[in-house]
């Protein structure tokens, strides 16, 4: 049997029929059953038109003609979210930096979901279930009962986020005239403040000569580019019962064939734990046009990477896939470079992204989960080191960030300490990069493809 878009015995629901790793177990299926009908019919998120622009763009980043920065929280809140700044800003200072564009895609509007080690964990000595993401359960210990009612929750807070981003990004949000109103006064080393004022003042003379010879006026062709961004949406493709029901076939006018595409964001990932080949999630992701990620960490074999994108990218498309890589500053040079090369020879071309935050988790002196800048850094540098060696490249960064002052990682321009992370530790997951550390990132990496692009670059950042 072949599907209507040319894959051999795949549907929106073929996953059922695999082993399946973090689902979440509803003790009313017909409830369950009740909300997915009701999903299937509400609006798509986003547009196949869009998810196509995506697949456009993060085929420029494969071939090294564009840079991918992706971040965002590790599991989003049914609330407000303050990282679009951050992000905008992040991309301009490594658009300065890389002299290319950069592709900004944000987790958020749909990143509720979060896989566990453990589905329970003790809590005043009881055994109750662990807090999954917004979209399954409450962080409150009373409310940790799986509800399908949060899956129409999550929906809709996520067409109210996107409604709200493309709102504010067409209003002048995303106006690029306004490096000179970042404050670095955060940022303690003097040396290392004016090494980042350097890069604003830099920005800001070049934006005001653009704006000098009229490149940013109504009429100029220009000025579309200095005042507003595409910013695409993603999240990890967890919750395979709420993906099914946002995926809708359209007919692609070149081939008239239906395609599946997966409306309920432009780009989703599959994570470390969800990665096997025979498993569920990898059934559902081989169908979808979609760009995907899938997250390598040092349990995937270089064999078994290979195998993996011939199932979800079988006819090797440029960028169709991006692999997030997470070792830990002690681990990637023992399995980055085999990973590199055994996908030198198959003809797959994809991005590669670093994913600096996951592999160096430590537990911190009070007892909370912490990331040291240090590590964070250190793993970014060896990433890019090891693919220069084995004429690779390193095609984006993946970060788990905020856009408010949170105290969860140690050290940056800050210089925050163990002592510090109690002050303002808001995560209810994972600990996420502050604003401040956030740019603190992207000057470090700019800094270092400036000096990749005169020849003077070190490879430590």
């Amino acid at each position: 049997m072949t599907s209507e878009n040319g894959i051999s015995d795949w549907s929106p629901s073929s996953w059922q029929k695999k082993p399946i790793k973090q689902d979440v177990i509803y003790e009313d299926q017909e409830h369950l059953k009740q909300v997915l009908t009701k999903l299937s019919s509400l609006p798509p998120l986003v547009s196949p038109t869009e998810i196509k622009k995506l697949r456009h763009q993060l085929s420029l980043v494969a071939t090294r003609k564009a840079f991918l920065l992706q971040g965002g929280d590790c599991a989003e809140l049914f609330e407000y979210c303050s990282k679009l700044k951050v992000l905008l800003q992040m991309s301009l200072v490594l658009t300065w930096g890389a002299r290319i564009p950069v592709v900004r895609i944000a987790r958020m509007a749909g990143q509720y979901a979060k896989p566990r080690s453990k589905p329970t964990e003790i809590y005043e000595g009881k055994e109750i279930p662990s807090f999954r993401g917004d979209n399954v359960n409450g962080f409150d210990p009373s409310d940790r009962k799986p509800d399908p009612e949060r899956l129409v929750g999550a929906y809709f807070h996520s067409a109210a986020t996107l409604n709200y981003v493309r709102s504010i990004l067409s209003s002048g949000f995303a106006d690029l005239h306004r490096p000179s109103e970042w404050s670095l006064h955060h940022v303690r080393s003097s040396g290392i403040r004016q090494e980042y004022q350097k890069i604003v003042d830099r920005l800001t003379d070049a934006l005001d000569f653009m704006k000098t010879i009229g490149a940013d006026s109504p009429v100029s062709p220009s000025s579309s580019i200095l005042n507003t961004v595409d910013l695409f949406m993603s999240h990890e493709g967890l919750l395979l019962e709420y993906e099914q029901s946002l995926t809708h076939p359209f007919k692609d006018s070149e081939s008239g064939q239906e395609k599946w595409y997966n409306l309920s964001a432009h780009f989703l990932w599959i994570g470390d734990r969800t990665r096997q080949i025979d498993g569920a999630h990898v059934e559902y992701f081989r169908g979808i046009e979609n760009p995907i990620g899938i997250k390598v960490g040092p349990s995937m074999k270089p064999q078994e990477l290979r195998e993996l994108l011939d199932v979800v990218n079988p006819n090797k498309e440029v960028g169709k896939v991006t692999l997030i890589t997470r070792y830990g500053a002690t681990e990637v040079d023992k399995h980055l470079p085999s990973h590199i090369q055994i996908l030198k020879d198959s003809g797959h071309v994809v991005v590669w992204a670093c994913d600096p935050m996951h592999g160096n988790t430590k537990q911190s002196l009070s007892g909370v989960k912490t990331r040291h800048f240090d590590s964070i850094i250190e793993e970014l540098s060896k990433t890019i080191k090891i693919h220069k060696a084995n004429d690779s490249h390193m095609n984006g960064v993946h970060f788990e960030l905020t856009g408010d002052r949170v105290t969860e990682c140690i050290g940056g321009s800050m210089q925050l300490l163990d002592s510090d992370l109690p002050s303002n530790y808001k995560t209810y997951c994972d600990p996420r990069l502050n604003y401040e550390q956030s740019l603190d990132m992207a000057f470090l990496i700019a800094k270092y493809y400036e000096k990749e692009r005169d020849g003077s670059y070190l490879l430590n950042l």
